[in-house]
């Protein structure tokens, strides 16, 4: 009984998602557009979410050209809503700004319903990766079991607004998530993986078994006191820097989606300037700083966990 009502929950929050979705949008088109600008990346196909971008050709659009493809990117939540080959496991982004004039009942209202709809994702996200009690891989089935063909990065992603910007520029950036992680840790996160007994194509479930062994069997080589760190890289993901003139504050947000802007209507009033996003070529980024790494040995490739101990040192 408790898993029909949390798919019942699951289901209700997700029609009123899309019925805040639509009252957005409507209400959005109502109001007084000052510029528009967004831009489209090429989709990603299925098989290829994890191969690294070396290269990324933008395609900018604005004015209303720009504002019909955001309204509708806020929607677009379905792999159906795109092409049939695209990745259903990798959110659609279309970095871009919204900049709206608007008088102090229209900026109140637009929060309003930018809040609510922010509220119902936070709601669909949890019902999902805590309520659920699913692990990670088991999520997949369950979402597009009732609710199939859904793009749950692009469900779960809030909508941002920026109240009175001087300007908005675009650009990349390229992250690593950087993880201290104790011998223990790894020892037991690799146990319960060679307790589970599972089989991980190509690998035949005794392959499988086999090379979580000879992983554990490396990682209990090492000494106590060796430092240890997950170093994953993240996708190069698009940006946006805003200033804020009053303040003397710039302020950068993840841009997959495209951020509002709020400009009230006051005698000062002046539209913000928006910025181009260039192509991405990852053979052309400058580090404007770029401090000398310690250096570290990669231990286990699959798990991007590396060490300060190599096999020539002598443990002490």
């Amino acid at each position: 009984m408790a898993q029909y009502d949390l798919i019942a929950r699951m289901n209700g929050c997700f029609n009123e998602l899309e019925l805040a979705l639509n009252d957005l949008s409507r209400f959005l088109r109502q109001l007084d557009l000052l510029q528009a600008r967004v831009f489209s990346l090429p989709d990603i196909a299925k098989g290829e979410e994890h191969n690294p971008a070396e290269h990324i050709q933008v395609k900018a659009h604005t004015g209303e050209d720009a504002h019909q493809l955001a309204l509708q990117h806020f929607q677009n939540l379905f792999i159906h809503h795109h092409g049939e080959n695209i990745s259903s496991k990798s959110a659609v982004r279309l970095p871009g700004v919204l900049c709206y004039a608007v008088d102090a009942a229209e900026h109140q209202a637009a929060l309003l319903l930018i809040e609510e709809v922010n509220i119902l994702k936070a709601e669909l996200e949890h019902i999902v990766t805590v309520e659920s009690g699913l692990a990670r891989e088991q999520r997949f089935e369950f979402v597009h079991t009732h609710l199939r063909g859904l793009i749950t990065l692009n469900a779960y992603r809030t909508i941002s607004v920026l109240n009175d910007p001087d300007s908005v520029r675009f650009g990349w950036a390229n992250k690593h998530i950087i993880k201290n992680v104790s011998r223990g840790e790894i020892l037991a996160q690799l146990d319960k993986s060679l307790n589970a007994g599972r089989s991980v194509p190509p690998y035949s479930r005794d392959q499988w078994a086999d090379n979580i062994t000879r992983e554990i069997n490396d990682v209990k080589r090492i000494p106590e006191h060796a430092i240890l760190k997950i170093k994953r890289p993240v996708k190069v993901q698009p940006i946006a820097r805003v200033w804020y003139r009053n303040s003397q504050k710039q302020v950068q947000h993840p841009c997959p989606m495209p951020l509002i802007a709020l400009c009230l209507k006051t005698p000062a009033f002046h539209p913000p300037k928006v910025g181009e996003l260039a192509d991405y070529d990852a053979s052309a980024v400058k580090h404007k700083y770029k401090p000398v790494a310690q250096s570290l040995n990669l231990l286990i490739k699959r798990l991007h966990l590396y060490t300060d101990w190599s096999a020539d040192q002598t443990s002490v």
